[in-house]
């Protein structure tokens, strides 16, 4: 089994095949489909996690010992921002995409399937081996 990160952005990434959920109940059934999309991926043992996440964020690093944070932010308008994520565990890379390709046919406007692109990434396992 391998796991992989499914990445969904508000802004930054390519643009969906249809336009995105406008109405109140439009938006219900794009939640409901990704709600159903991940209680049948715990039926069948392929799901880890997912959550949505807020617009809201700052970049942070570390300033020195005994110094606060450095934060920066708000993000710029042209910021590229992560909408939510889900990680699966799946036999197969074919697996990983053709549940990726699933998860983008979530409702849209008017329910038609919104075509969203995903980030597919797999996740380490292990550190990477340095030769040199």
């Amino acid at each position: 089994m391998a796991k992989y990160l499914l990445l969904k952005h508000y802004r930054g990434g390519k643009t969906p095949t249809n336009g995105i959920p406008e109405t109140s109940a439009e938006w219900d059934a794009h939640i409901t489909y990704m709600q159903d999309f991940a209680s049948k991926l715990q039926e069948s043992g392929e799901f880890v996690s997912s959550d949505a996440v807020a617009e809201d964020g700052v970049w942070v690093r570390y300033d020195g010992e005994g110094r606060p944070p450095v934060t920066d932010g708000p993000f710029a308008e042209t910021k590229d921002l992560i909408a939510g994520w889900m990680i699966i565990d799946v036999d197969t890379y074919d697996r990983a995409l053709e549940l990726a390709g699933e998860l983008s046919a979530a409702p849209g406007a008017e329910g038609k399937p919104l075509g969203e692109w995903l980030e597919l990434r797999p996740v380490m396992s292990e550190p990477p081996t340095i030769t040199d």
